[in-house]
C-alpha cells in the first residue's frame, strides 16, 4: 500500500487531486490510503514518518507549504515531497528541501499521473538493504537507504546518515563490496555517494544534504554516467 498524504487548503484542489488518485489505483493497480489536511500546520504537528508521499500546496494561509516541508524534511528524510503551486519560482525553492518535483495548477491528470508514476518508481527502487558496521562499543545495523555518502578518512571510514555520522573500521573497497546492489558511485577516492541523495551537480561538486562532495578528474565521467542512468530510470 502506498501512503499518500494531500495537503492542500481549497476543496475544489482536494476533490480534483482525490479523484486523480481513485483514476491512479484503477490504471496502475496500485493500492492507496489517502489521509487530507488543510494546512501546513496539520501535517506538521505531532509528524510521524508514516507517508510515502506528500502533495503539497505552497500557497496556504497559516503554514505555507515550504515552510511545512523544511520541518517534515528536518524529520523525515524518505518521504517523496511534490509541490503543487500555481508560481514556479516557489516550486524551485522546493529542491533545497529535497522535492522530487512539482506540479503546476491547474493540474492536469496527465501531469499528475507523470509525476506520481516517478515517485511510485523511486519508492520501488529504494533499497531494502541492511548492512552491519563496526562501531565503538558494538555493532550497527544500518539501512543502506539512510546512508548518504561514506567518506574515508585513514584507516577508517565515516557513514554520514539519516541519523548521524558513525565512525567504523574499514576500507572504501569493503563497502563498495558492501552496497554493490545499492546505488552508490564513486565520486573520489574519498567518497562513495548515495545517488538516491544527490540533488544536483554544480562547480564539479555533488550536492548531497546541503553539502558540496568534490568529483575527481578520474572518477567525475563515470559518476556523471551512474547518475545519469540512475535519474532516468526513475521516468
Amino acid at each position: 500500500m502506498i501512503r499518500i498524504a494531500i495537503v492542500e487548503d481549497e476543496q475544489e484542489y482536494i476533490d480534483q487531486l482525490k479523484g486523480y488518485l481513485q483514476e491512479y489505483q484503477k490504471t496502475a493497480g496500485e493500492e492507496i490510503n489517502v489521509t487530507v489536511f488543510r494546512d501546513g500546520d496539520g501535517i506538521t504537528a505531532k509528524y510521524k514518518p508514516q507517508y510515502d508521499i506528500i502533495l503539497m500546496d505552497i500557497q496556504m494561509k497559516f503554514v505555507d507549504g515550504m515552510t511545512a516541508a523544511e520541518e517534515i524534511r528536518s524529520m523525515d528524510s524518505k518521504v517523496i515531497i511534490i509541490f503543487i503551486t500555481n508560481m514556479t519560482q516557489y516550486a524551485i525553492r522546493g529542491y533545497k528541501v529535497g522535492a522530487m518535483d512539482y506540479i503546476l495548477k491547474p493540474v492536469s491528470y496527465f501531469a499528475f499521473c507523470e509525476r506520481l508514476s516517478q515517485a511510485v518508481a523511486r519508492l520501488k527502487r529504494r533499497s531494502s538493504t541492511f548492512i552491519t558496521i563496526s562501531v565503538k562499543g558494538g555493532i550497527l545495523r544500518l539501512d543502506a537507504s539512510d546512508i548518504y555518502y561514506i567518506e574515508s578518512q585513514g584507516h577508517n571510514l565515516i557513514y554520514h546518515t539519516s541519523s548521524g555520522d558513525y565512525l567504523s573500521s574499514g576500507t572504501m573497497k569493503s563497502a563498495e563490496e558492501q552496497l554493490s546492489k545499492c546505488s552508490f558511485s564513486r565520486g573520489n577516492k574519498s567518497y562513495l555517494i548515495n545517488l538516491e541523495h544527490v540533488e544536483g551537480i554544480q562547480d564539479k561538486c555533488a550536492q548531497v544534504k546541503g553539502e558540496r562532495l568534490q568529483l575527481s578528474r578520474p572518477r567525475q565521467n563515470a559518476f556523471m554516467q551512474d547518475l545519469t542512468k540512475y535519474w532516468g530510470e526513475l521516468k
